[in-house]
């Protein structure tokens, strides 16, 4: 089991070294050289973990994935449910270093999908929970308690989906304290909007 751990460790290791060379300089950089460099290993030892690039990109892209999805799974839920979707949504849009750090690769990694096919399946993978997600919030929001959300709440979902989509793209161009306070208000009549409208 410990080299079960520790192999894990490493590649969560060289995960993050990828992701330092793309914030860096672009994906087109990352090599198994170059993240063998950068996590302070020799290459041989890379290739014993990610026999090919692909490999590597695509375990960053996954390892990504999954840390904002444990992020936003262990957002408490206190207060109101106004609150906490708010909560989630500025988990999906950067308002933080953190976050921002994240779109940074994730939008790299996304215009390297032409060329790795693998991380094409990804993007789409998470570009759909992302959808159902926000559905589940919209139904949440209306006070929804069927397993199957209503029409409304798929159109909700959807715009909402779309609204922190197009925030995030907007956060990645400009994100001064006007700005974030402009994105934080204008997801806030929308969830207010949603709400409203609950049976």
């Amino acid at each position: 089991m410990p080299s079960r751990i520790n192999r894990e460790a490493r590649k969560a290791e060289l995960a993050e070294a990828a992701w330092r060379v793309i914030l860096r300089s672009g994906v087109s950089a990352v090599s198994v050289r170059t993240v063998a460099d950068e996590a302070g290993l020799a290459v041989g030892s890379l290739r014993h973990v990610f026999p090919t690039r692909t490999e590597l990109l695509v375990f960053s892209a996954e390892l990504m994935m999954e840390r904002a999805n444990e992020r936003i799974r262990n957002l408490p839920q206190q207060g109101s449910a106004e609150e906490y979707v708010l909560a989630v949504v500025k988990n999906l849009v950067p308002f933080t270093e953190q976050t921002r750090a994240e779109m940074d690769v994730n939008i790299a990694l996304v215009a390297e999908a032409t060329a790795v096919p693998e991380l094409k399946a990804l993007r789409d993978s998470a570009h759909e929970q992302i959808a159902v997600a926000c559905i589940r919030l919209a139904a949440m929001l209306r006070e929804e308690h069927s397993e199957t959300p209503s029409e409304d709440a798929i159109r909700h979902g959807r715009r909402l989906h779309a609204l922190a989509d197009g925030l995030a793209l907007h956060l990645m161009h400009r994100a001064e304290s006007e700005d974030l306070e402009r994105a934080v208000e204008l997801l806030r009549e929308e969830i207010r909007s949603i709400a409203a409208g609950r049976a």
